[in-house]
């Protein structure tokens, strides 16, 4: 899928918005709500589709998180550990700066399995208990 895709997609889907060029938004008749939104030259971009309706699991899931954790050593091994301890996959863990201080940073995490499988329950209830704050982003088939 590409950013123009999605925009088209949004195009024809009701209650809809696409992260896309202006172009895009000119091909398909689409309203601009923000402008320029990107804080990185280098950024890539990963497609998400977001609804308030819970996804039942399929066999085949990921479940994605963001959390943030106290400046401190060993802070990353007590992000993973709740996983690592219960032999939950990490698939993705990835840094960016949080904005709000120095050396501060916010954690992407996926895993596989759904939120609702018994291993991946208990180490999210362990990680929300050692971080910061901890938002569930969703569990979703893979493919």
């Amino acid at each position: 899928m590409s950013n123009a895709e999605g925009a088209k997609i949004a195009s024809k889907e009701k209650h809809s918005a696409a992260i896309a060029s202006e172009r895009a938004a000119s091909i398909f008749k689409l309203n601009i709500l923000q402008s320029h939104i990107e804080d990185e030259p280098n950024n890539t971009t990963r497609f998400l589709i977001l609804s308030d309706q819970e996804i039942a699991p399929s066999g085949n899931d990921k479940t994605s998180i963001v959390v943030t954790t106290k400046n401190k050593p060993g802070a990353i091994v007590d992000l993973i550990q709740p996983f690592a301890s219960r032999r939950v996959s990490l698939t993705k863990l990835e840094s960016r700066p949080s904005k709000i201080g120095m050396w501060e940073y916010v954690f992407f995490i996926d895993v596989e399995g759904h939120k609702n499988n018994p291993k991946v329950k208990l180490s999210l209830a362990d990680l929300e208990k050692k971080s910061s704050f901890m938002k569930f982003l969703g569990s979703y088939p893979k493919n």
